[in-house]
């Protein structure tokens, strides 16, 4: 069973930085895609990021273009979401997922295996 746990979410003033941490168990995580989505009160989820299982690919959302960046590290099984220039929109849970192959996809049903989510509130 793959466990996925988010951490580095929190309360930040707009324009400030945040990381997004997601840790997978299991030993085959560089052979899987990873992305980020989130969830605003209301919302439904949303793509944020994605990154192939080698990190040579990588894909955002257009709305976050320019700000967030996706990596990854597989000798550590984790994915990362460098957030800059946050703005009081980008105010969500945002949850990490491992995907059932080793591409970059935007569609959250493509993917098997969910965190737990972390907010991010940012402060106008």
């Amino acid at each position: 069973q793959v466990q996925l746990a988010e951490s580095g979410g929190g309360l930040v003033q707009a324009g400030g930085s945040l990381r997004l941490s997601c840790a997978a168990s299991g030993r085959t995580f560089s052979n899987f895609g990873m992305g980020w989505f989130r969830q605003a009160p209301g919302k439904e989820r949303e793509f944020v990021a994605t990154i192939n299982w080698s990190g040579g690919s990588t894909y955002c959302a257009d709305s976050v273009k320019g700000r967030f960046t996706i990596s990854r590290d597989n000798a550590k099984n984790t994915v990362y979401l460098q957030m800059n220039n946050l703005k009081p929109e980008d105010t969500a849970v945002y949850y990490c997922g491992r995907a059932y192959s080793g591409g970059v996809y935007t569609n959250n049903r493509l993917y098997a295996y969910w965190g737990q989510g972390t907010q991010v509130t940012v402060s106008s």
